[in-house]
């Protein structure tokens, strides 16, 4: 029988290996959440437009900045997959490895994650690209809307079914992408809505913590200081909240991957209790 997510004890889960790592977790999203996500802000700035720019340049422009940014959203993005995988292997590694190790064992399977994500997006777009296109080539707006509603729900059902491809990575140590992607799909069967709503609760919640505490770190950085300052103050702020956002969210993907694991991962289950 398909084990049913309990979304409060998998919270409840994920606070705890969160309080019990904190430490180690500080280093780890320190180095491969805050630091890049800074740097990416401080040398990636939003591109400007003047009030009343056509809507053709202004894609002109954003294509320009996604262009002129993408190897450093690269280099930022393949570490915080490193990370995610860090993450998780020192939360939940019952032999306690040191920071070190953790992060060599990540770097080790980055390269089956990167397999996987590609394998996944390169999956979902082609057929979305599919669909789309057969459904604009009937001429029926109406045709084209619902498919293109339709294959966007199917994209957020699949994405769900592969979300803990990153745990069983790093909490089973399998190295072959298409079995992880196997694998995941067989542990979220049945659990797709309960996996929704819990990531969105989650998702709504930290919305709402970094608007208010951004808007009031905005209020007191306009009054205390100016330019440049003001500009770097304001992304290490929004980056270390986003990194402590990050580090919660893996460990929810932790607890989500022991509950639907079942009895096949007892061994671990010191580390949850």
């Amino acid at each position: 029988m398909t084990p049913r997510l309990d979304s409060s004890l998998a919270w409840k889960s994920a606070t705890r290996l969160v309080s019990t790592n904190r430490d180690m977790l500080m280093a780890i999203a320190g180095v491969f959440f805050l630091l890049p996500g800074l740097a990416f802000s401080v040398f990636v700035p939003e591109p400007q437009m003047a009030p009343g720019t056509p809507p053709g340049e202004m894609m002109e422009i954003m294509a320009d900045a996604w262009t002129s940014s993408l190897p450093l959203l690269i280099i930022v993005t393949l570490l915080q997959m490193a990370g995610t995988v860090t993450t998780l292997i020192v939360m939940t590694d019952p032999s306690r490895p040191t920071v070190g190790q953790a992060i060599r064992r990540g770097f080790v399977a980055l390269g089956p994650y990167v397999l996987a994500q590609i394998l996944v997006g390169g999956v979902l777009g082609m057929a979305f690209l599919v669909l789309v296109s057969g459904a604009a080539m009937t001429g029926v707006q109406a045709i084209a809307a619902l498919v293109i509603l339709a294959a966007f729900v199917a994209m957020i059902w699949c994405s769900l079914r592969m979300a803990l491809v990153a745990p069983v990575l790093a909490i089973e140590a399998e190295r072959n992408p298409v079995q992880a992607l196997r694998r995941s799909w067989d542990l979220t069967r049945s659990n797709s809505g309960r996996l929704l709503g819990f990531f969105v609760l989650a998702g709504l919640v930290f919305a709402v913590v970094y608007g208010l505490t951004m808007m009031l770190v905005g209020v007191v950085l306009v009054l205390t200081t100016g330019g440049e300052v003001q500009h770097v103050l304001t992304a290490a702020i929004s980056s270390a909240i986003t990194s402590g956002a990050l580090v919660y969210f893996i460990a929810m993907l932790a607890a989500v991957y022991r509950q639907l694991a079942g009895t096949a991962q007892d061994q671990i289950s010191g580390i949850f209790e």
